[in-house]
């Protein structure tokens, strides 16, 4: 590199000369108890409740055993308070009391709402807990459930798990970029009632490993363009490989490099960009090498797209999240994270990412412009924003490259699948009924939301170009589907395939800020195939 490529590429690298802030990533001890709560000693008692542990008998005291023993501590303040409060233990709310001459300072009630049978209650008691260890500024807490009957082994300790999560993520906040931020000043949280012992505490171990994953991927995905290029994001990647260096290596192919392996596709997108591509490749190998399975898992990875020449315009357009565009890639590293931590035995995990931005310049690629995959295939350009496809068409070739079983590529892809599944569910396409029962599976335990949609083929017809072997965008109709049937044609039909569209619950429109989707499922799926 010349000295004034070197100038320039530090002139990019601080646009607006914003630098994010180093902040630790708080450490809470999480610790699994059988004991009676009124002996418990710290900040803050957090119950969780159904709304039918709020029906009081004729004389207003509690039916519910637990709250009655509570309220009967207390002088039945418990019981007032609620009343006066309208409390009826609907999911989101809380109510918080400071009392005196108790083990404990503050007394909290979190609502679950009506079942307590799902993991997302348990993850939303958590991060309900979170919330009111943040406006008690509590240091230690203790979780328990006012009704547990009925509730089998298996969902308690996956239910210590989610709050454990719900609570970590709950305390979570980005303030990277903030002047100045408080520090979140909880530390221990005592679950009571959950079971205790090794199978609890290991479950409890792989939640605040999966966790930091899930955090890891916020980050990438909140972090500005300016901060975010595709450089900076190949360099949080190797980050990772060095520090879990027993169990993953990193490589990354620069725009030459991939020239080399044909990727005509993806660099026709990053050809606009004074920023340059990084293709991302991370391996992970179990520490005892014994390999029975290899997966990949690809993530679109562009770090800004304005849409190219078709600029995103107009109201709705969104251009000014776009940062967002390499959630993909985000989950995909996220999910590394986690798995260098848990190191599960049996698998080899490919983690991918054709990183770069979609911009408009004199370099860049017209509409009407024929790109040269890296299988042969060749593409005619008619819309430059259905850009993230041309760059997962060369990321799929070189996964089933690796010799792999399975891929499951995940991508922003379309916002057709916004308007299908609304802004929180994800839409699966697979060819495969096994590997989308796989991540249907993983789901499940983890609470994200996913929906399979028809990989239609006769729709495939729209895709034709009168040119090249296709298009890349058939028109507005079913264009989450099409999109689909465009990546098919880049993946080893002897190679299980899925593709997973969170264009939608990337981002939190409510919050501002992004979910960290996707991490968590990636890691429980790689964990199914581990066992």
């Amino acid at each position: 590199m010349g000295h004034s490529a070197v100038a320039a590429t530090a002139a990019l690298a601080t646009l607006g000369l914003t630098k994010p802030a180093d902040i630790e990533i708080p450490k809470i001890t999480f610790t699994t108890k059988e004991m009676n709560f009124s002996e418990w000693k710290g900040d803050l008692l957090a119950v969780a409740v159904l709304e039918k542990d709020m029906k009081k008998d004729s004389d207003s005291k509690f039916e519910n055993i637990f709250l009655k023993r509570l309220d009967e501590k207390i002088g039945g303040l418990l019981a007032e308070a609620v009343t006066e409060e309208d409390f009826t233990g609907k999911s989101g709310q809380s109510t918080v009391l400071r009392l005196h001459g108790l083990c404990f300072k503050r007394l909290g009630l979190v609502g679950i709402g009506s079942s307590s049978s799902t993991v997302t209650a348990y993850q939303r008691i958590g991060e309900a807990v979170a919330g009111v260890a943040k406006a008690a500024q509590a240091n230690s807490v203790a979780v328990c459930l006012a009704s547990s009957d009925g509730i089998s082994e298996e969902l308690k300790i996956n239910a210590a798990s989610a709050i454990a999560s719900g609570t970590i993520l709950g305390v979570y906040e980005d303030n990277r970029f903030r002047s100045d931020s408080k520090k979140p000043l909880l530390k221990t949280v005592d679950i009571i009632g959950f079971g205790s012992g090794t199978v609890v505490d290991q479950k409890l171990k792989y939640a605040t490993d999966v966790c930091s994953g899930v955090i890891f991927g916020k980050e990438l995905v909140n972090a500005p363009a300016n901060v975010l290029t595709p450089g900076a994001l190949a360099e949080e990647a190797s980050k990772i490989a060095t520090l879990y260096s027993d169990v993953l290596t990193a490589t990354i192919l620069d725009a030459e490099q991939c020239k080399e392996l044909k990727m005509g596709s993806y660099l026709g997108v990053a050809a606009a960009s004074s920023n340059t591509p990084h293709f991302i490749h991370l391996c992970y190998k179990p520490p005892n090498g014994d390999v029975k399975r290899k997966l990949a898992i690809v993530g679109k990875g562009l770090t800004f797209d304005s849409g190219g020449y078709n600029i995103k315009t107009g109201p709705g357009c969104s251009i000014e999240i776009m940062k967002v565009d390499m959630g993909g890639a985000a989950a995909a590293f996220g999910a590394a994270k986690a798995l260098a931590q848990i190191k599960p035995p049996g698998v080899e995990v490919h983690f991918i990412s054709a990183a770069c931005e979609n911009m408009i310049s004199g370099t860049g690629m017209r509409p009407g412009d024929i790109v040269t995959a890296s299988n042969g295939k060749t593409i005619e350009v008619n819309n430059t924003d259905a850009e993230g496809r041309l760059t997962l068409a060369d990321a799929l070739v070189y996964a089933c490259n690796q010799g792999i079983d399975k891929v499951v590529d995940l991508a922003t892809l379309t916002g057709a699948c916004i308007v299908a599944l609304g802004p929180s569910i994800a839409g699966i396409y697979s060819p495969s009924d096994d590997l989308a029962k796989e991540i249907v599976t993983a789901s499940e335990v983890t609470g994200e939301k996913f929906w399979r949609m028809p990989l239609e083929e006769s729709y495939w017809e729209s895709m034709k170009s009168g040119v090249a072997d296709m298009v890349n965008t058939g028109g507005r109709q079913g264009g989450s589907i099409t999109a689909a049937l465009f990546l098919k044609q880049f993946v080893n039909e002897k190679v299980q395939w899925l593709h997973i569209d969170m264009a939608g619950p990337v981002w939190n429109d409510k919050k501002r800020c992004a979910t960290g989707f996707g991490v968590s499922t990636l890691v429980e799926w790689v964990m199914k195939n581990s066992s």
